[in-house]
């Protein structure tokens, strides 16, 4: 399929009258949805709006067959062991925050993170450390992308129950050497959980190739619906391990007035009522991202990017952060202009040319205040985009820098 007949699959990108654009470069913040998904989501709603595992009646086993189904869909889309270790949560962040709370820490547990990590994967364990006692150990990443296996080496110690941190980062689009980092961990005996909100819309994922102890995601990035994410896990001991952050309603086998037990997991994880329509429409997500192939999406943003990198490598007043070369970042085009407020240009951007990208901290306070920064620019790239949304771009910050002179220029 041409990106121009792709394109025609997303609503969101039909021209409004009187407006430009819409050339869309926030995936990396959410992802548009394309009609297989929001066909899934209404055929829910519209012909078989029951209740998964409760009702015997047809419009209850149909959603739990689907539900179910779409379990297997991400099982197979992660390699993970079975559908058993796939949890439907929320979004990335109540992934993450089920293993934090749920993993059985004893006080001097010690976890590391990275100095990039998204707020989702820090805050957790800011709150860990004041209410449980455990150790908070960072890892400073090189700005200009690349990994120090040394670095890592002399941060983890007898104690490092839990290396988190991301695969592709929201803020510069680096990634790790989960395998490496995995093995050094798992030498220790602790475990690796990975944020692959910016890693699984985009490529391949197995969670044994990559040591991945604990994999989080979020549907909105990856074609999905609001509301929805994954949390899988490689073996399923690392989920029994887990204490649920909630329980009650369909988390029990049974219960009495003064006892309960509760299911195995994943069902023990997944309290209440699900979003059974929002998880039917991650589950076509799946489908259409296995249609198109994940290889054949990475390239694609990989070209666009590398298109814009060389379009603008001779402006001497954008700034690039992460690594130089597009083929380290692949996503993300992430940068600053001198003179230029971030949020003023990203507002330039959309009234003048229809460009829609990110301006700011990108969730990632703490690597911006770490060095005086109040935020830049991030254009993020997906299946969707063509090459005429990287000349607009390149068009736009062009225009942009003629308009607004170079600080202290007469």
């Amino acid at each position: 399929m041409t990106v121009a007949a792709l394109r025609r699959e997303f609503p969101a990108l039909h021209r409004r009258p009187g407006r430009p654009g819409p050339v869309y470069l926030d995936s990396a913040c959410m992802s548009l949805v394309p009609r297989p998904v929001l066909a899934a989501m209404e055929e829910y709603y519209r012909d078989f709006p029951g209740c998964a595992g409760r009702s015997f009646h047809r419009f209850a086993e149909e959603v739990s067959h689907r539900f179910e189904g779409t379990r297997e869909e991400f099982r197979r889309f992660l390699g993970a062991p079975s559908p058993s270790e796939i949890v439907f949560v929320r979004n990335s962040t109540e992934a993450i925050n089920l293993v934090g709370q749920g993993l059985p820490w004893a006080r001097g547990d010690r976890v590391v993170v990275t100095d990039q990590e998204h707020n989702s994967n820090l805050i957790v364990w800011q709150r860990l450390r004041e209410e449980r006692g455990i150790g908070l150990d960072i890892l400073n990443l090189p700005d200009g992308g690349g990994f120090d296996p040394e670095a890592l080496e002399a941060i983890l110690t007898p104690t490092t129950r839990l290396v988190s941190l991301f695969q592709t980062s929201n803020l510069d689009g680096r990634s790790l050497p989960l395998r490496e980092i995995a093995d050094r961990i798992h030498a220790r005996g602790g475990r690796l959980l990975v944020d692959g909100c910016q890693a699984a819309p985009h490529q391949p994922v197995d969670l044994e190739a990559l040591g991945a102890d604990y994999y989080a995601l979020s549907g909105h990035k990856m074609l999905g619906p609001t509301g929805t994410g994954v949390l899988a896990a490689r073996r399923p001991e690392f989920l029994s391990d887990l204490r649920p952050l909630l329980v009650g309603g369909e988390t029990v086998a049974w219960s009495t007035l003064h006892a309960h037990e509760l299911r195995p997991p994943p069902h023990r994880f997944e309290a209440g009522l699900q979003n059974y329509a929002g998880v039917l429409g991650c589950g076509a997500a799946v489908r259409f991202l296995r249609a198109h192939g994940l290889e054949t999406i990475r390239d694609h943003d990989r070209s666009l990017n590398d298109r814009v990198t060389r379009a603008l490598a001779g402006e001497p007043r954008l700034h690039l952060l992460g690594p130089a070369d597009p083929a380290g970042r692949p996503s993300i085009f992430a940068f600053t202009l001198d003179g230029i407020d971030p949020t003023d240009a990203s507002l330039f951007l959309d009234e003048a040319h229809g460009i829609l990208l990110r301006s700011g901290m990108h969730c990632v306070h703490s690597w911006y205040r770490a060095r005086g920064l109040t935020g830049n620019l991030r254009a993020s790239f997906y299946l969707y985009n063509s090459a005429a949304d990287a000349r607009t771009l390149v068009t736009g910050i062009e225009e942009l820098l003629d308009r607004i002179p170079a600080p202290g220029a007469s």
